[in-house]
């Protein structure tokens, strides 16, 4: 590979987790619009409120940078990279093509499940270095939450990775029939559930609880700084979705593919944009779980289900072999 094709590669992830999260964004800000009735998000800019995420972006830039005065500087200031920076390399490992992902690499299943658990790693620097007695508690709680929930992930992807009989993405792709929609139906929803609780989205946003720890490990944080951790969970949001699209939904598989293979990327960009919408919608639906709710459905309901898909999957490739 040319190092120009290599530049042109990481731009190209680069640009995908500006772009693409930033689209997440807007359309939850429409979503829940619609089903709670929240009008505000439909007036910047005319029509529909489009304009309301640029208002979005100019209010963080206008708000000023504060750092607090016992904090740990340079950790702090750290902090917001750390939690970004691994869903770029993420994005880059996932195959949104026929001809494979931006970076194909060995074993990329367990490369962006890697990568992925560094993100939390910016959410415990953030919480420690803030000097805040609520980002401190906050991120223990995030602590606490990415150790309980990345088991069932792991468990279920590895149920996935069993079936295609390949740890990479784009062989679980090659590999993946209609079938698997009810094979691996178990796996599909142990696998969503947990990546909402890593992503620390609602109704598991015990972290950031507004309403017990202000804003969690995020409190102390204002301006652009702030924005980072609000485009790291939207780029989150956007891993785990395309993730769950080339694990149980085909990837780029579709009707057309085969005659134009550009026709894949559409295809996992519109699976993933259905699994999104379920994140979203789950998020308005449901109330907050408390801590120890939280915990049980992990290691009580989840982790018991992943290991009967694990189960069930190692029978069915051992009777089909």
């Amino acid at each position: 590979m040319s190092e120009l094709e290599v530049l042109a590669r990481s731009l190209g992830a680069l640009l995908a987790v500006l772009v693409l999260p930033l689209v997440v964004g807007y359309g939850e800000h429409k979503v829940m619009a619609h089903m709670q009735g929240r009008l505000g998000p439909m007036y910047a800019g005319g029509f529909h409120g489009w304009a309301q995420l640029v208002a979005d972006g100019v209010k963080f830039v206008q708000k000023e940078d504060i750092t607090p005065a016992a904090a740990d500087r340079r950790v702090f200031r750290l902090a917001p990279a750390v939690a970004l920076v691994p869903y770029v390399l993420a994005i880059a490992l996932l195959p949104m093509h026929p001809a494979g992902a931006l970076a194909e690499v060995p074993g990329s299943v367990l490369a962006v499940l890697a990568v992925t658990g560094v993100g939390a790693l910016g959410t415990l620097m953030a919480g420690w270095a803030s000097a805040n007695k609520y980002a401190l508690i906050g991120a223990m709680r995030s602590a606490a939450q990415l150790i309980s929930y990345e088991l069932p992930i792991v468990l279920a992807v590895a149920s996935v990775a069993m079936a295609a009989g390949s740890l990479s993405l784009s062989g679980a792709v090659l590999a993946w029939h209609p079938a698997w929609l009810l094979w691996q139906v178990v796996g599909a929803v142990v696998f969503l559930v947990a990546a909402v609780a890593e992503l620390q989205r609602p109704p598991f946003d015990a972290p950031i609880a507004d309403s017990e720890v202000v804003m969690g490990p995020w409190t102390e944080y204002s301006g652009l700084r702030f924005a980072f951790f609000m485009l790291a969970e939207y780029a989150g949001i956007v891993v785990m979705s395309v993730l769950f699209a080339v694990l149980y939904l085909g990837g780029w598989r579709g009707v057309g593919v085969d005659a134009v293979p550009a026709l894949g990327v559409l295809w996992v960009l519109a699976k993933a944009g259905v699994v999104a919408f379920v994140l979203i919608w789950v998020r308005v639906s449901w109330p907050r779980l408390r801590e120890d709710q939280l915990q049980h459905l992990a290691w009580a309901r989840l982790v018991p289900l992943a290991l009967l898909q694990l189960a069930v999957t190692a029978v069915g490739v051992v009777v089909t072999a």
